[in-house]
C-alpha cells in the first residue's frame, strides 16, 4: 500500500510541476493541433524518458550530478542560448507567417519522440525541481532511501509527466481550435515563453552557486 502511494505521489508532483505554462507543454499543444494526437504522444514519451533519467541521477545521490558540475554547467549555458534563439526566431517567424504553414519548431522531419528527447534534455531546470522535491519528501520521511521507493516515485514521476502534457494535448487543442487561434498568435506566444525559459535560466545560472 505505501509502495502505491509513493507511485501516487510521484505522479502529483510530476503532473503539478507540468501545469505552469511551458516550452514543452506548448510544444506538446502545438504538436497535436498542427500534426496529430500520435505524433504527441511520441512527444510526451520522449520528454518523460529524459525527465525520469533525471530524476534517477538526482535520487541516486548528489554526488554524480556535483562531479559533473562542469557537464551540468555547458548545458545551462546553451539553454540559454538556445531558448533566447528560439523565443527570437520564433517573434520573427510570427511576422513573415504563412497561414498554411506549421509553427517553425515542427517545420521538419524530426521524429517528435527525438524532439521531445532533445527538448527535454536542454531543460536542466528539472534538476534543482527534482533535488528540492526529494530532499524535501526524503527529510520528512515519507520516501524512503530505498532503491525500490526510489523506482516507485520515478515510475510515477514519469506517469504524471505524459498526464500533464497529455492534458495539453487535448485541453490545448480544444481551446486553439474553438478560439481559432492562428499560427502566427501560436508563434507569438511560443516566442515569448523561450524568452522566458531563456531569462529565468540565465538567472539561474548568474545567482545560484550550484547548478543544480
Amino acid at each position: 500500500m505505501h509502495l502505491l502511494f509513493i507511485l501516487f505521489l510521484g505522479w502529483l508532483v510530476s503532473f503539478l510541476g507540468q501545469l505552469p505554462l511551458g516550452t514543452m507543454s506548448m510544444t506538446a499543444t502545438q504538436i497535436a493541433v498542427q500534426e496529430n494526437f500520435a505524433h504527441a504522444w511520441k512527444y510526451a514519451i520522449g520528454v518523460a524518458l529524459i525527465e525520469i533519467i533525471y530524476l534517477r541521477l538526482t535520487l541516486s545521490g548528489v554526488n554524480w550530478i556535483l562531479s559533473h558540475e562542469l557537464f551540468f554547467l555547458i548545458l545551462g549555458w546553451l539553454t540559454v542560448i538556445m531558448f533566447l534563439v528560439l523565443g527570437i526566431y520564433s517573434l520573427i517567424s510570427a511576422r513573415k507567417q504563412d497561414p498554411g504553414k506549421k509553427a517553425f519548431l515542427l517545420e521538419n522531419k524530426m521524429d517528435r519522440f527525438l524532439l521531445g528527447l532533445s527538448m527535454s534534455a536542454f531543460n536542466p531546470a528539472q534538476i534543482p525541481f527534482w533535488f528540492i522535491w526529494s530532499s524535501y519528501l526524503m527529510e520528512l520521511h515519507i520516501l524512503a532511501k530505498t532503491t525500490e521507493e526510489f523506482n516507485f516515485f520515478t515510475v510515477g514521476c514519469g506517469a504524471g509527466t505524459i498526464t500533464g502534457l497529455a492534458l495539453y494535448m487535448y485541453g490545448g487543442n480544444w481551446l486553439i481550435t474553438k478560439m481559432n487561434v492562428s499560427t502566427r498568435k501560436m508563434n507569438v506566444l511560443m516566442g515569448i515563453i523561450f524568452i522566458i525559459a531563456s531569462l529565468a535560466q540565465l538567472y539561474r545560472m548568474i545567482f545560484t552557486k550550484v547548478v543544480i
